[in-house]
């Protein structure tokens, strides 16, 4: 059987001088061959016009390009686009285009699935089945870069790591996938503009801080008191609030840079008032603030959006004390593309080739 070929956006562009080195070709190539790959996201070699035809049969017969491929784009009525993004091996994940008057921000996945059981995501329902590549990450921005540019007339601003699996369990790929997005050769994007939101991995933090990261931290928090954390995020049990806190002290005292809560209210969970002071002193842990987050059914189910009134009252309290604290509404839930709904519910056709 024959052997698959490599992957040649696993390789450096060291690993790429040494290739064309040993088969006799110039060392520059490699430069060239590298901005096709990265800069223009160039999905195959024969489009690779400053290369010689042999160099690029040479190419075809060692390698491949997985790019992903858009298999369904869904448009919601607010003017969300939902991807989703056929893998090499067939698997399928989800990203999103969300625009708004000021930006226009990818939400893009890190796994396939996700091995987390947060009760009230849809994703959590879908079994982890693999980590999702650097490029196949850098693939899903690209993606949305070029329908801002088609449908809006206008440039991707913000990507956010909050589509479907758990960033920091796939730590290495989204660390090089975000090394490739920032870089010049890349797509030039400044970190201020990336936030990874995570449920909150205390190692992971603190391996985050010590790796002086430049992007911005944003925890799925829901609950500041531990029983009624756990019950929504079973994590939580093994990575308590109390390491929590102690590896958001280290990420600040190591980056000073502050970090955003984000924060669903529901019916009978944890609409009260010890609920909403809790989360008010945990934000004091370090320098913070809260995006309050519109809750977006998965089902018939015990989570329901909480009332305005107790919106209003936690608003209140977090402004008391201080603590920025805004609501933010969702979009795309009539596509299943707002946060929490990207579950893979529709059936996607399979390309041929």
């Amino acid at each position: 059987m024959e052997q698959s070929k490599k992957d040649i956006r696993k390789l450096s562009l060291q690993d790429l001088e040494e290739f064309f080195v040993s088969n006799g070709d110039k060392k520059f190539r490699a430069k060239q061959v590298y901005d096709w790959l990265w800069n223009k996201s160039l999905k195959n070699f024969d489009d690779m016009s400053n290369i010689s035809k042999e160099t690029r049969e040479m190419l075809k017969n060692n390698f491949s390009i997985n790019h992903i491929l858009v298999d369904l784009m869904q448009h919601s009525s607010d003017g969300t686009i939902k991807n989703a993004v056929k893998l090499y091996d067939s698997k399928i994940v989800e990203s999103v285009l969300i625009p708004t008057s000021k930006r226009i921000t990818a939400c893009v996945s890190s796994q396939v699935g996700c091995s987390l059981d947060c009760n009230f995501c849809a994703t959590a329902r879908l079994k982890r089945m693999r980590n999702l590549n650097p490029d196949e990450i850098y693939d899903q921005v690209v993606a949305i870069k070029d329908e801002a540019e088609t449908y809006f007339n206008r440039p991707l601003t913000n990507i956010v790591f909050m589509g479907m699996g758990e960033p920091l369990l796939n730590y290495n790929n989204v660390i090089s996938a975000i090394d490739k997005i920032t870089s010049p050769t890349g797509l030039g994007m400044a970190p201020r503009r990336i936030t990874l939101s995570t449920v909150g991995i205390p190692k992971m933090i603190k391996k985050m801080a010590d790796d002086e990261v430049k992007f911005n931290l944003a925890i799925s928090l829901h609950s500041a008191i531990n029983e009624t954390r756990t019950m929504l995020m079973p994590i939580n049990e093994v990575n308590p609030l109390e390491d929590l806190a102690d590896s958001l002290r280290y990420w600040y005292q190591k980056t000073k840079r502050k970090v955003t809560y984000e924060y669903v209210i529901w019916d009978g969970i944890n609409d009260d008032e010890a609920h909403a002071k809790a989360l008010a002193k945990f934000c004091k842990v370090i320098p913070s603030k809260v995006n309050i987050i519109q809750y977006n059914p998965i089902d018939e189910g015990e989570f329901r959006q909480a009332s305005q009134e107790a919106v209003d009252m936690y608003i209140r309290i977090l402004e008391g004390q201080g603590i920025i604290a805004k609501v933010r509404k969702s979009r795309g839930q009539d596509i299943d593309a707002a946060c929490g709904q990207l579950a893979n519910k529709n059936e996607v056709g399979e390309l041929e080739g």
